[in-house]
């Protein structure tokens, strides 16, 4: 019986070995799957963010948007920090000047005519050429030619030498039209030839020419830029440009302001590109003259007009003698 009794301990004993053995091995086997569990979930809270981004993807998104930022304030920057208004409508300049090396295309091409051969190229500005009632007679004479003609877009102009008119998206010639070839007076006419002829002798003493090297060429007119959206390539006065690849009879080009930036129109500042990554701009003065070489040294555009009317004469000179045009006359 005690034999009996302790067979069955040792059974005993053995089932309960077993049963703890298998306990053991089942919690460590949950333990395992548990922490397998947590591992997946922590993998995947590491590997994943809201809406199921990846963490990289995450970190990506931060830096390209960093990077952008960063892209926008160094142009907002250099946008300010290298623009300068080289001569503003709220001072009255007697003469401001900027020497300039030519383009060589533009150096070699102007030495071949006599009397206009330059060490040099630039830009000059100057006020009090003109007087007011002058400059008044010289805008009433563009104005009246708007009664019978102007652009549906942001820029109009006027060429008293051929006719030209814009009229809404095309040009016409106002010459043709028997109403309206000579509405301007002979006195009217002589004040636009006088105002033209200031500016020539002004553009030979500042460019050292000799008294005839220069004549008046094609197109020289009248312009006004408003806001209007532009609604023909006409319109977009705004593109940097090189006058002496738009118009190839140009070798001087001068401008003559009818009005005055901030008062009276807003934008619409004239700005040189310069080679060295500065632009240099002018702001508009009722009276104003700007006078510069027409070559690739002069690289330069006019801002958008947002507001306001914009007021202009471009009068161009040319070297080359065979360009020249005869100035306006009452026609028969």
């Amino acid at each position: 019986m005690i034999s009996d009794l302790k067979q069955r301990n040792s059974a005993t004993k053995s089932a309960l070995k077993q049963s703890t053995s298998e306990s053991s091995k089942k919690n460590v086997s949950d333990v395992s799957d548990e922490k397998k569990t947590a591992n997946s979930k922590e993998d995947g809270k590491k590997k994943f963010r809201p809406m199921g981004i990846k963490k990289e993807d995450q970190l990506w998104s931060r830096a390209v948007l960093m990077t952008g930022v960063l892209v926008i304030v160094i142009v907002m920057k250099w946008r300010k920090t290298n623009e300068i208004t080289w001569v503003s409508q709220q001072e009255t300049v007697a003469k401001a000047k900027q020497p300039l090396i030519c383009s060589t295309a533009f150096h070699e091409e102007i030495n071949k005519f006599e009397g206009c051969a330059i060490k040099q190229c630039g830009r000059f500005v100057m006020d009090g050429l003109f007087q007011e009632d002058q400059l008044n007679t010289l805008l009433g004479i563009f104005k009246k030619g708007l009664q019978f003609g102007h652009s549906s877009g942001g820029a109009s102009i006027l060429d008293l030498h051929s006719g030209a008119l814009s009229k809404g998206e095309r040009f016409i010639n106002i010459f043709s039209n028997p109403e309206t070839k000579n509405i301007w007076s002979e006195s009217e006419l002589a004040s636009y030839i006088n105002a033209k002829e200031t500016i020539r002798q002004a553009v030979i003493e500042n460019f050292g020419l000799q008294l005839g090297a220069i004549h008046l060429t094609s197109p020289t007119f009248f312009s006004r830029m408003t806001d209007n959206p532009a609604k023909t390539v006409h319109d977009e006065y705004w593109h940097p440009h090189v006058d002496k690849e738009t118009y190839e009879t140009f070798h001087f080009t001068s401008l003559l302001y009818l009005s005055d930036y901030g008062s009276e129109f807003q934008g619409g500042r004239f700005v040189f590109v310069d080679g060295d990554n500065m632009n240099r701009t002018v702001e508009p003065r009722k009276g104003r003259v700007s006078m510069f070489t027409s070559g690739g040294e002069n690289l330069h555009y006019v801002e958008k007009v947002t507001g306001g009317t914009r007021y202009a004469i471009t009068i161009a000179f040319t070297c080359d003698a065979q360009h020249a045009i005869p100035d306006p006359h009452v026609r028969n």
